[in-house]
């Protein structure tokens, strides 16, 4: 990574635990920055002081060896030590990708195919402290995203008494293309998977170095959005993950509801990409072109999605919960009021009860009453809210739904379930028809404290909903339970209890599963 500042004068010191800091001030332009170094068994760092001197963050921490030239698809590889002083004031590159949604917004040097990196939030002066760890997973749909994006610091949250990582990992053609030549190479004859082996490779880096940062190797929390969520679900269902981590929580997505595909299925996927979008016929020439090459050929249109490889995953990922053979650990997981659109029944069609129920019928035949008895409405109005909502079903939330049911009933631990219902304030020049949403991924800002992130024109509830899950989740990543002192009671999602769902919003409050008809429709429709 390259320097951007230049220390000078620092003082040093020895705490109990052997662990040489440092402490100096750096010049960039008007500001001072402070800075703070410290001795890990790779070699030393050199982090930046935040937060007004209330946060330590060391960014752009190698992980695992940079995955180009010949470790281009392969398992990810130990870290190379380093002599001397390495700088750890800026974000990793992010990872190679195209851009798809405008709402992502970086602040790193990427992309680049060198892109296994983390960062590491703590309290400052921590080191002689054993806090939660909270490891991060960014979205994306596994095709782009990256730690640098303002609404996922962890400088904030880590202010709750925990210490955060998050991590850059392979995604796309490279993180998840699966070959027969691959498999052919790997001593397990397998491929694929290689982004979600790069998460385990992290995981593995904190167990054996976050104490040095003054975090608990033993209370870990892996937490995720969107595919990072999935990817959660992924990790409690690998063998590779077991005892990496000790508590999950999972935001709007799961890989439960959708079949996993075989080894077999996902390298005949990845030849055909090759031969017939790139025109190669082998691993070497596939290895030897440009990796923008690759991603831009990938595009939009070529997903390469998680195998059954017999390494990372042994089967379907809902086999394993469903038979009881995941992670045993506590999980907190939901969803967002709006992660899906009216389209997926409307489609271009007026937004009609009329529309609704036609448009029903034509989709589902002989179950639309079925389905018009989940999602009732009997005005246009209740008719747009109930497409929203089996828009956001089929998307997100029944997956999500599946995962939090298959592990509470399976899992040998406490499940806590809630659905974030805080809608955002409008833009000051949005258009007179726009509606206040909980959308997908809107409820990042909140998680990590930072709505100011965002350009709008904030509320002070904004700022207590923020703070109240901010709580819930540290105190979850603390003792396994979002209860605690000062925040109201969210019962644990239990049959006996009729399965209650705490709304996270400026009056918070739980009810009942009171849509269980909604997902037992859609498990129906997959049944069929």
């Amino acid at each position: 990574m390259k320097p951007l500042r230049h220390r000078c004068s620092p003082f040093s010191f020895t705490l109990s635990l052997g662990v040489a800091l440092a402490f100096s001030a750096v010049s960039s332009g008007a500001t001072e920055v402070r800075t703070v170094q410290l001795e890990t068994r790779a070699g030393v760092l050199e982090g930046v002081v935040e937060e007004a001197g209330l946060v330590d963050a060391f960014k752009g921490i190698p992980y695992a060896a940079p995955p180009v030239g010949g470790l281009r698809w392969q398992p990810p590889r130990p870290a190379a030590p380093w002599a001397g002083l390495r700088l750890a004031h800026d974000f990793p590159p992010r990872a190679m990708q195209v851009h798809l949604w405008d709402d992502m917004r970086f602040f790193d040097d990427g992309p680049s195919e060198d892109c296994l990196y983390l960062n590491v939030w703590r309290p400052a002066k921590a080191a002689a402290k054993k806090r939660p760890v909270m490891f991060w997973i960014h979205g994306g749909g596994f095709v782009a995203g990256s730690t640098s994006e303002p609404r996922q610091n962890g400088a904030k949250l880590t202010q709750k008494g925990v210490v955060v990582v998050s991590l850059t990992y392979r995604m796309g053609v490279l993180g998840f293309l699966a070959h027969p030549e691959l498999s052919e190479e790997s001593p397990q004859g397998a491929s694929g998977n290689y982004g979600l082996m790069d998460m385990v490779a992290a995981l593995e880096w904190v167990r054996d170095n976050i104490a040095d940062f003054g975090g608990d190797p033993d209370n870990v929390t892996i937490f995720g959005e969107s595919a990072g969520s999935f990817a959660v679900s992924m990790l409690m269902a690998s063998p590779m993950a077991e005892g990496l981590f000790h508590k999950a929580i999972g935001e709007s997505g799961a890989a439960l509801g959708e079949a996993t595909l075989s080894l077999k299925e996902g390298e005949e996927a990845g030849t055909r990409f090759g031969q017939e979008v790139l025109g190669l016929m082998s691993l070497r020439e596939l290895r030897e072109l440009p990796a923008q090459d690759l991603i831009e050929a990938a595009g939009k249109e070529h997903r390469f999605r998680a195998v059954v490889d017999g390494r990372f995953l042994m089967e379907d990922v809902e086999a394993t919960y469903q038979n009881g053979r995941q992670n045993s650990v506590p999980l907190l997981a939901g969803w967002n009021l709006d992660e899906g659109g009216a389209g997926a029944i409307f489609g271009q069609q007026a937004q009609t009860l009329v529309n609704f129920e036609a448009r029903a019928r034509e989709q589902f035949g002989a179950d639309a009453d079925e389905f018009l008895a989940a999602y009732a409405a009997t005005t246009d109005a209740e008719a747009l809210r109930a497409a929203k909502d089996y828009g956001g079903d089929r998307f997100i939330g029944h997956g999500t739904w599946r995962w939090i049911e298959t592990h509470q009933r399976t899992g040998g631990k406490p499940v806590f379930r809630y659905r974030f219902d805080q809608t955002l304030p409008l833009p000051v020049d949005a258009a007179p028809q726009a509606e206040p949403r909980a959308a997908h991924s809107w409820e990042i800002e909140y998680v990590f404290g930072v709505i100011s992130s965002r350009d709008l024109p904030w509320r002070p509830e904004d700022h207590e909903v923020s703070d109240l899950m901010m709580n819930y989740w540290t105190n979850f990543a603390k003792r396994g339970d979002p209860n605690g002192a000062g925040v109201p009671a969210w019962p644990q999602y239990l049959p006996e209890d009729q399965y209650p769902v705490m709304h996270l919003q400026a009056d918070p409050v739980v009810t009942f599963d009171d849509h269980r008809d909604r997902y037992e429709f859609m498990t129906n429709q997959m049944s069929d």
